[in-house]
């Protein structure tokens, strides 16, 4: 910022001095110090709305990358895992004909059942 050694302020000092005097220098610098504290009061309320911004703004990218990455379905492939089914491929096959056995026709469930696949025949 501003580099100022003791030479310089010793010489605004006097010069204050000279100009406005002994009687009115301790007002003026009550009234300095007080316009400084309203500047540095401003330049904080300034630096906090702007930090608040930067935060403000943090946040909304968050939100848009959590709403993209909802609507892409990232877990598609575990939720696909889930629903995969944990009965083995050749006890499926066996199901799917004891099914399709069971909802055929009765004249099918007899031929079936003549050959001996050895599949239950369902209830009437």
């Amino acid at each position: 910022m501003l580099d100022f050694s003791l030479s310089h302020i010793l010489i605004v000092l006097i010069v204050a001095l000279v100009v406005v005097g002994p009687k009115d220098l301790p007002r003026l610098m009550r009234i300095a110090g007080q316009w400084m504290g309203k500047a540095r009061r401003m330049a904080d309320e300034f630096r906090k709305s702007f930090d608040e911004m930067a935060r403000q703004s943090e946040l909304d990218e968050l939100r848009k990358e959590i709403q993209n990455l909802r609507n892409e379905h990232p877990l598609a492939g575990v939720e696909r895992d889930l629903h995969r089914s944990i009965v083995p491929d050749d006890m499926k096959s066996k199901a799917a004909a004891a099914v399709a056995t069971e909802t055929a026709p009765p004249e099918v469930r007899a031929e079936s059942a003549a050959a001996g696949d050895g599949l239950k025949r369902a209830a009437p």
